[in-house]
């Protein structure tokens, strides 16, 4: 049977009241060509079900066109309704609303404990590890406790102005829960994986953080 992975995306759509946001297209766009290349399954879902908000399409990019007119994003359903053990990894991927919903919501923890309690993959993009600033397994610990983890860096937000914007700066929460964060070079790919856990810096990164997680579940 193929490998299942689940793309979790966030439902919230207020950038801080500066203007509307969501889930970075190309973030979700290019990890899912690169799964259905690799010959898995993939399923798309959101925080609280129905169509979520998109932020940062490129219609000039074929991928993120392919995507959108594939995935049915009018509908998806709700992270909290699935059950886990259906899926061999799960890709949180990025997008500024992710910041407000990601780090609370039940439905997104589940999953990445279940899946990862299972000897799944976690992987997460760009703001994408918003997701793990709160997850812990089942003996209470951080997923991310004592293991090294990209993400979106404080200087990344700070270029792009919306260090005073967000609730928190991601790097500086994933070094909180115990993590060891480890910065690339501003905007370029940067992807580090500790054991099966699979995180990615910024949008440049979602491809290559993609092309990881097929290998660890080859």
């Amino acid at each position: 049977m193929s490998k299942r992975i689940l793309i979790a995306l966030t439902s919230h759509d207020d950038l801080g009241g500066i203007r509307r946001t969501g889930f970075y297209v190309p973030e979700a766009a290019h990890p899912w060509e690169v799964f259905h290349k690799a010959g898995f399954e993939v399923e798309v879902a959101s925080v609280r079900g129905g169509e979520p908000p998109q932020d940062g399409y490129d219609a000039e990019d074929p991928v993120q066109r392919a995507f959108l007119e594939t995935v049915d994003l009018t509908a998806t359903p709700c992270l909290a309704d699935l059950d886990p053990s259906r899926y061999d990894a799960v890709l949180y991927a990025g997008g500024h609303g992710t910041m407000w919903d990601f780090p609370d919501d039940p439905g997104v923890i589940r999953m990445g404990r279940e899946v990862y309690e299972r000897g799944g993959v976690v992987a997460a993009v760009c703001h994408g590890p918003a997701a793990l600033v709160n997850l812990t397994l089942s003996d209470g610990s951080p997923l991310v406790a004592g293991k090294r983890v990209a993400g979106f860096t404080n200087a990344e937000e700070e270029a792009v102005g919306l260090a005073e914007v967000v609730p928190f700066l991601l790097a500086d929460a994933l070094t909180g829960r115990g993590a060891t964060h480890v910065p690339g070079p501003d905007f370029q790919p940067q992807v580090v994986v500790d054991g099966r856990l699979a995180t990615g810096q910024n949008p440049a990164s979602a491809a290559p953080l993609a092309e990881r997680v097929v290998e660890l579940l080859s």
